[in-house]
């Protein structure tokens, strides 16, 4: 398979999962527009908060699956030992999900599309991470605190199971998610 195939195979699959609006078509049902509520952005902090944690867990899920999914559609396409269709398959479901092309490029901030790709691209690193992650909140009774702890751990963790260039390709997308935090605030 030519690699050029292995790259937009991916790219073009795992942005159209990413645009899937899923935050949309969860909130609808109830006439909430998650873009006017809250902190206006489409996602499970802010379904959490406006819809309940039922509603919030199915778009935790759906946003996750966007990125795992990506992340398989890049898997299947692979050369032998090629790691970084997958990586390429996240990347564009986190653009699909910040810029969707099914609700008028105005999307989220991809952290659970990342997480979703995150396991899939490593899941031993990722058991580790989300395990210190349950520790960190359990011990402060945060939430919040317990996620950040596991995305802060998670390339550390990468570093060591899967070395310096998959950690690489990982922190660029973790970056992207950093990015999107600063042009949604400015938006």
């Amino acid at each position: 398979m030519r690699a050029v195939f292995r790259v937009i195979v991916p790219a073009a699959a795992g942005y159209l999962l990413g645009s899937i609006p899923v935050a949309d078509l969860v909130s609808r049902r109830h006439g909430v527009d998650l873009r006017e509520v809250g902190d206006h952005n489409p996602g499970y902090w802010n379904a959490r908060q406006s819809l309940g944690d039922d509603d919030a867990g199915l778009v935790l899920a759906g946003d996750m699956a966007k990125g795992a999914a990506a992340a398989a559609i890049g898997r299947s396409v692979a050369g032998p030992g090629e790691w970084w269709p997958p990586v390429v398959g996240v990347g564009a479901a986190m653009v699909g999900h910040a810029w969707p092309v099914f609700a008028r490029f105005r999307g989220g901030r991809a952290v659970a599309t990342f997480g979703g790709g995150a396991i899939a691209l490593s899941p031993a690193s990722a058991a580790v991470a989300l395990g210190l992650g349950a520790a960190a909140g359990r011990a402060t009774t945060s939430g919040a605190t317990g996620i950040r702890v596991a995305v802060a751990a998670f390339p550390a963790v990468q570093l060591v199971v899967d070395g310096a260039r998959r950690t690489a390709a990982t922190g660029a997308l973790m970056t992207f998610v950093g990015l999107r935090f600063w042009t949604a605030r400015r938006s």
